[in-house]
């Protein structure tokens, strides 16, 4: 009776550190922020190998080296997928900067880009600045629900906020905003895909990383695995490859 009981717990045991050596499959979210994340369609809704962009083969090689299962999603808005984020247990949404007011929000992955916030005008613009404070005279364009935009808001600007970074390409051509704040390259990338090229950046205001934030409830290790998966691919020159393949 006593090696049956031992043999019990052996096997009870056995089986419950292989459940806690097994990563949990992570749900990814993402969302149209071109060249880092993008569905190949351009809609804002897509699955799997439908996504692609810098930080998409970024991560997937990085789950692939890890050996953590996970999903892709594409979606739409930014807001939304944030907050499954960061209230959803084994969720993950990328790319995102890595703020202070951030930090105890997420666990982190990265740095998987970097992310210039810029201040852009027409190429026919006589508009110059030398800091963010000069730019209250003018309208300012900015994405609703992006880091961009909330360190705006908190600098006591009051920009003009867009459902998607997109729209703020036409809004300035028409002249309905003087300013776009956006990320370089990403700005510049999403200029280019509607055919706008020849924009004049004005101000350099401030820059951050981008990271997979990963709800505070996946487990260390897992974030751990995926970190040095990242670093093993930086070192090997990889990240680099990846970005030479969509801004060369």
């Amino acid at each position: 009776m006593l090696k049956i009981s031992i043999a019990a717990a052996a096997f009870v045991l056995g089986a419950a550190l292989a459940h806690a050596q097994a990563p949990a499959k992570i749900d990814l979210l993402t969302e149209n922020f071109p060249p880092y994340n993008m569905a190949d369609d351009g809609k804002n809704f897509a699955r799997d190998e439908h996504i692609t962009g810098i930080a998409a083969d970024i991560v997937r090689e990085m789950f692939k080296r890890a050996g953590v299962d996970y999903t892709l999603t594409l979606r739409f808005p930014w807001e939304r997928i944030y907050g499954m984020a960061l209230e959803q247990p084994n969720y993950g949404v990328f790319v995102t900067a890595r703020l202070p007011e951030r930090e105890e929000l997420f666990k982190w992955v990265g740095p998987i880009g970097p992310d210039d916030w810029v201040l852009l005008a027409r190429g026919d613009s006589t508009i110059s600045l030398s800091s963010l404070d000069q730019a209250r005279q003018y309208s300012v364009g900015a994405y609703k629900g992006d880091a961009i935009a909330e360190h705006l808001q908190g600098q006591g600007l009051q920009p003009q906020l867009a459902l998607r970074d997109q729209e703020n390409v036409k809004k300035l051509l028409d002249g309905k905003i003087d300013l776009w704040a956006t990320g370089d390259p990403a700005g510049r990338y999403l200029a280019r895909q509607d055919g706008v090229t020849g924009l004049k950046r004005v101000l350099r205001f401030d820059s951050a990383e981008l990271y997979l934030a990963l709800n505070k409830q996946v487990d260390d290790q897992t974030v751990q695995q995926l970190q040095r998966a990242l670093d093993q691919m930086r070192a090997e020159g990889v990240v680099e490859a990846i970005n030479a393949r969509y801004l060369q």
